[in-house]
């Protein structure tokens, strides 16, 4: 019996070379360049670097004005206000181009650059209702066979600040969601408690799991990370729960750190960074070291919170590792499994990486190994989902749908 398509001369990390047999959208078999299986498609990769597609941790599709009219940059009045930035968010998103256009032009670039795995946050709070989240889920369903896109209903506007978000976020997960967000306990709602009580009352009914944005810096942000780890594991949802940002945990002493650091493994809480420029941020090898999942996500992409951003994954890895010090193979290869196998572990994939049974979701790069890929970040790659060829040298050829 012949495979659908076998992917010739596809070269791996360590240098060996192998051919990809791919038959309904996985990987059945990795065998030997002496090794031909039947195929009713072949495709000589030419012995190009082959990695698995990335894993976009943590992005905004609703609020990015990636393709729109620029937006300058309004600084807050008094330092970093989260209060002030959602504020700014409201007025820009007032005058900006349909939701469902910038979302397109986002998930296009991200497409384009090789991700392949998504989760999203999408505003669902009193001041949107639901109707983000519905332009969202319609342009997911759009793009299927092009990326898997996880949502997370996220209360931009808090949950206990924003009257009915409680009832909206219940709904949200109905309505098509897979995650339920948090953001800030302390600062923003002022009642961590509280707070939390709608997080995890709404991911216990509905078996979702969680992903709370967490800005506050020091021993209030490190203080909060120990209350989520204390409910994950008292609800039983090891693995379940994420941190974005957790900002706290890299303006702490290195004796705080390893004290929540070991509580966030004991838990399985997962720690997102996207290593934010003149931001503290969670030491990256500190945390793996004790046993955390550290993954990453471009966050915002030029939006009301800062003007940068390429939707390019492994641009990431290459500022996760300047930012960190990264230098010697094994570090950038830290880096490299940051953005894509602990992102798939964060996310609880399914299915992923280079491996027998797994999606048939890669990426082919023009470097001589993964280290040379972080530091060089080379353009010209094609972008495989399911073994379909879905965008190459940046752009879009899949069929969306």
């Amino acid at each position: 019996m012949a495979f659908d398509t076998i992917f010739l001369n596809a070269r791996f990390d360590g240098g060996a070379r192998h051919h990809i047999a791919v038959a309904d959208g996985r990987i059945a078999a990795i065998t030997s360049v002496d090794e031909r299986p039947a195929a009713n498609e072949t495709i000589d990769l030419g012995n190009v670097l082959v990695v698995p597609g990335f894993v976009e941790g943590h992005i905004h599709l609703d609020t990015s004005f990636y393709g729109d009219a620029w937006r300058p940059h309004k600084p807050c009045t008094n330092g970093f206000d989260v209060h002030e930035r959602v504020a700014f968010q409201a007025q820009n998103m007032a005058v900006s181009a349909p939701m469902d256009v910038r979302a397109r032009n986002q998930l296009d670039l991200c497409i384009g650059h090789g991700t392949t795995q998504m989760r999203s946050h999408v505003m669902v709070d009193g001041s949107v209702g639901l109707k983000s989240l519905e332009t969202i889920l319609r342009v997911r369903e759009e793009h299927r066979g092009l990326i898997d896109i996880q949502l997370v209903a996220f209360p931009q506007s808090g949950i206990l600040m924003s009257p009915g978000t409680p009832q909206l976020l219940d709904e949200a997960i109905g309505l098509g969601a897979d995650l339920v967000g948090g953001l800030d306990p302390a600062s923003f709602d002022r009642d961590i408690e509280k707070h939390l009580d709608v997080v995890f009352g709404v991911a216990g009914k509905h078996g979702v799991d969680v992903d709370i944005h967490l800005h506050d810096m020091g021993t209030l942000g490190a203080f909060e990370i120990e209350q989520i780890a204390a409910r994950t594991r008292a609800l039983g949802m090891e693995g379940r729960v994420a941190v974005s940002h957790a900002y706290g945990l890299g303006d702490i002493s290195m004796d705080q750190l390893k004290k929540i650091a070991d509580t966030l493994a004991r838990s399985g809480v997962a720690i997102m960074t996207n290593a934010p420029g003149a931001r503290p941020f969670p030491p990256i090898l500190a945390l793996r070291n004790a046993g955390v999942t550290v993954f990453s996500g471009n966050d915002n992409i030029r939006d009301s919170w800062w003007p940068y951003g390429d939707g390019d994954m492994l641009r990431r890895a290459t500022t996760l590792g300047y930012r960190s010090g990264f230098n010697i193979d094994e570090e950038l290869r830290i880096a490299f499994d940051v953005v894509t196998v602990s992102g798939a572990r964060a996310l609880r994939l399914e299915g992923y990486g280079l491996c027998v049974g797994a999606k048939a979701d890669f990426v082919t790069l023009n470097a001589e190994h993964i280290p040379e890929a972080v530091v060089g970040v080379p353009q010209g790659r094609s972008v495989y989902k399911e073994g379909k060829l879905v965008a190459c040298d940046g752009k879009i050829v899949g069929k969306r749908g």
